[in-house]
Parts: structure tokens; sequence; C-alpha cells
């Protein structure tokens, strides 16, 4: 896809993704114009009129009963921006920011907003022109939209907040004056209609799914490595096993595995040992990853249909039906927000206790801590208190956003679904899952290093032999953190997954499964 029809085409994760990043270009058919329009008119048609209809000729929250005038209906809506601006805490990265306005371009643009076409262009020439708005992290409670941060986006439609302009942070008026664009004058409607959604925790969403999916396909490989390198059984990955349990996240890990294992020097060196059964951190990763991957395509499904869904207050469908309801309320993806965190955090308990497992020196021919002369030296004793750490620090996090509800607006809104803290802290364990997985995949090229000369598959191989280009063995004790960093970035990076399927692609191998198709975005 090369150009993306806003209100028209159906908006994945990806390409959500590649309109931020301006991979493809974004653009307003004729027909979605017509809608926008229509939209307008109507609401211009209510300001005028008797009726009271909520947000265009009444207060907000609990003021919905105060009527206004006519003529006061620019001045209420700017205000309403500026009095609902009232996020703190850090700023949220610059592309979330991006796919805020993606997302919310999205939702105006199917015409039941009552958003001038005017106020949309300007939005996406904000997105298109790299003046993108400073939100705050902090503030929302997840329900009559995500009010604190879109104020805070939409600020610089009125000349007013922050934004990123060429590697810097500047004021918004002071960026239009210098690009030749006057500050908007906001038409009835348009501030409620800027503000109400779910577009703040939906971007968040967004995001977990690109890097949630991630972490999932490297926690396949690094398990794969843990399991060459502890020698561990490939029968627990068979076909037939899981046929008879068949969720679709653990057939889709046991054949990644068997993939990545495929005629594998290691594996069939012990085909024949003694050894009954492994642990459950080799021998469950079908269940434990697959249970991940089964929360990750609910995430998918759910985050999906909110960014194609108009999540406005009221919704305008003509002049004479407007609804009052409660499609800016985030609940629907705040809960599989939470369901992701925990799906997250549960890859790093895994993969944390994998890499206990290396350094026990249970494995026949490698050694405790894996370093052949400990004593003097420690090895690789410390890390795992590393990984320890961050798998614990997860666990406080993964108490349920959603689970808790403050009523705000005097009561009128009582209550809330606090997505937005649910998506923040989602994407905090992820970071943290990504530093467990990266020294899971240090260690485990370590553990495959005393398998030598045999090897693993062709894959796996590959991957072993990139993660060696940049760290070297350990022999003896050195400084490690800057060779866990250089681990974290293959698994941040996606570099191995790239390289898994272009040496599957060469070799005539399988890496993906049949199951991949449903796992993609």
């Amino acid at each position: 896809m090369k150009t993306f029809h806003y209100g028209q085409d159906l908006l994945s994760s990806s390409i959500a993704l590649r309109l931020a990043r301006k991979e493809i270009n974004g653009v307003f058919s004729h027909e979605t114009i017509q809608k926008v329009k229509a939209s307008s008119d109507a609401v211009a048609k209510i300001a005028q009129g008797e009726k009271a209809v909520y947000g265009i000729n009444t207060g907000f929250g609990p003021l919905c009963t105060t009527r206004i005038s006519s003529a006061d209906t620019t001045t209420l809506q700017e205000n309403l921006l500026k009095s609902h601006a009232v996020g703190v805490g850090e700023y949220i990265p610059e592309e979330i920011s991006r796919l805020m306005l993606v997302l919310k371009i999205q939702a105006l643009a199917q015409g039941f907003s009552g958003i001038r076409l005017e106020t949309l262009e300007r939005i996406l020439w904000m997105l298109e022109n790299d003046v993108i708005p400073v939100v705050p992290e902090q503030g929302s409670v997840g329900a009559s939209g995500d009010l604190a941060p879109l104020s805070h986006l939409f600020l610089p439609l009125i000349g007013l907040g922050k934004v990123h302009f060429k590697g810097t942070i500047q004021k918004a008026g002071e960026i239009l004056e210098k690009l030749d664009k006057s500050p908007l004058q906001l038409g009835p409607k348009e501030g409620l209609a800027l503000i109400n959604g779910t577009q703040f925790m939906a971007a968040f969403g967004v995001k977990i799914v690109d890097r949630l999916h991630n972490l999932l396909t490297h926690a396949n490989i690094t398990g794969a490595m843990m399991i060459e390198g502890l020698m561990g059984s490939i029968k627990p990955f068979t076909a037939e096993l899981h046929q008879l349990r068949p969720f679709v996240g653990n057939q889709h890990v046991a054949q990644t595995i068997l993939n990545l294992l495929h005629e594998s020097e290691i594996v069939n060196s012990h085909l024949n040992c003694a050894r009954v059964q492994d642990p459950y951190s080799l021998r469950c990763m079908p269940q434990v990853h697959g249970a991940s991957w089964n929360a990750w395509l609910h995430l998918k499904d759910c985050i999906e249909t909110e960014i194609n869904s108009v999540t406005d207050n009221p919704v305008v469908f003509d002049a004479e039906n407007t609804i009052s309801g409660g499609n800016f309320h985030g609940q629907p993806i705040a809960l599989p927000l939470d369901y992701a965190c925990l799906a997250a955090s549960e890859l790093g308990n895994i993969s944390d206790r994998r890499i206990y497992l290396s350094i026990e020196g249970d494995t026949p021919g490698v050694p405790k801590l894996l370093l052949k002369e400990t004593g003097l030296n420690s090895g690789l004793m410390i890390p795992q208190y590393t990984t320890a750490a961050l798998a614990s620090e997860n666990k406080g996090l993964c108490f349920p956003a959603s689970a808790d509800s403050i009523p705000t607006s005097l009561g009128q809104e009582d209550h809330v679904s606090m997505g937005s803290i649910g998506a923040r802290k989602a994407l905090r364990v992820i970071g943290n899952v990504e530093k467990i997985l990266g020294i899971e995949l240090f260690y485990a090229a370590q553990a495959m290093d005393y398998h030598a000369p045999m090897k693993s598959g062709e894959i796996l191989t590959a991957i072993y032999e990139r993660v060696r280009k940049d760290i070297d063995p350990v022999v003896s004790d050195r400084i490690l953190y800057e060779d866990m960093e250089t681990a974290i970035d293959l698994v941040k990076s996606g570099e191995l997954v790239a390289l898994a399927r272009q040496v599957a692609e060469s070799e005539g191998l399988a890496f993906e499964t049949e199951w991949s198709v449903l796992f993609s975005y």
C-alpha cells in the first residue's frame, strides 16, 4: 500500500505505524470529504437551533444543562481545549504523538463528529510537516475520552501549547508563524470532537501490538537457543501432542521451535539420553509462550476494532439525530491492555527461569555459572540478579489498572477505565522484558559455546554467529553490562528475526508456521 484513504480504508496496527512514520501517504477521498462536510453542516444547523445538544450548545460534564448562545460557540470550544490541557509528567515519545494524530484523523474522517474539513486538513498538515504536539503522559482516567492528553495534542491548532519541530521543543504559535499558518478558530462542537476519544491509550496499544509481537518472536528464538545450550528434549514440541490441546498460540510456538531446531547436530547428539523430563521453563514453552501469543492476538483484534471506530460523543448522524452515548469509554481496550501487560511479564518470568537454569551446572559439558574456572571468577552469576530484579518489577506493575475506578466530573462520570495507565504500564513491562530476553540471548550463546564443534540447525547457527560477531565468549571476569546492552539492542531492533527469515528463505527452510498469518498485523 502506497496511499491510505482516511475514514474509508481499514486501519491496521502496522498501517498506523507506517502512516506515523510517513512510510505511506494518507489522503482524504472525495467520498470522505463529502461525509465530513455533511456532518459539519449538520452541527452548524444544530448550533443555530433551539434544541439542546450536548457539547454543541451546552456546557460540558456536570455543566451539560447550561445553555450556550450561538455567539459563544467558538469561545466554548477553545475554552474546552485550554481548561482540559492539564497533563503532567514526562512527555510521551514523539512517535506516540504521531500515532495519536493518525488515529484521530481516522476517527474524525468517518463523518460522525461534526469536524470541519479545514480542521481535519490542518491535523493532517501537522503530521505531514512534522509539527508534532508535545503531550504529557499523565492525567487521563480513560473515559470521557483521553481528555487531558488529547487537549495537549490539539492546543497547537489554536496556536497554543508546544510542539516537536526539527529536533527541538518549541511554542506552537511561533512555529505556525514561521510556517505562515494562522491558528484556527474552532467551530461548533470541534473542541469536543477533538478531545473525546481513546486515541491516547489506543496509540500506546498500537505500539504494544508491535513491540509485544517482537518480544514473542524473540522469546521463541532465545528459548530454542537455551534448549540447545542445555541439551533439552524436542519431544515436548511434537505436533501430535499439541493437537490434543489445540490453542493456536501453543501450536505456533511448538512448531516454530521445531523449525529452529531442524537438523541440529546438538539435538541429534542426545536423542537417546537417559533424561526423562526437562524443567518446565524448557518443556512448557509452548504452553507459556503460547498463552502470551493468544493474549497478543486478543489485543490486536481489540485495538484494530478500536482504531477504526468512532469514539466521539455525541455522535452526529444528521441534524435531527444525535446520540449522547459512551463510545469514548476506554473499557473495551483497557482490559485487553492489562491482559497484554500480564502476557509480557510472563515471558520475562519464564526467561529468567531459563537463565537461572543455565548457570546451575546440571547439563553435561556446560559448567556452573557458564564458566570453566570459577572462584577467582564469578562468571555469569550476577546478570541473573538483573533479570530477577526486572521480573520482580514487572510483577508489581501487573496489577490491572482497569480494576480501579475513581469518579470524576462531580459524579457525572462515575465509572472510568484507567486504560491510559494500563497502556503506559504495559509498555514499561515490555521494555523490561526486552532486557530480560537480551540477557537470555547472551547466556544462551555462552551455553552453546560448550557444545562446539557441534552446531545447531542453519537458522539458529546463523543467529548464534550474529551474536558472536558483537559479543565475545566470556572466558574470565570482565565488565558485562556493555555485552548485555549489545544483546538487548539485538532483541529490540528485530534484526535476529529478519535474519531468521532470510536464512530460512535462502536455504529453503521453514521458520514461519501455518499460524504465522494469523499472528501477523
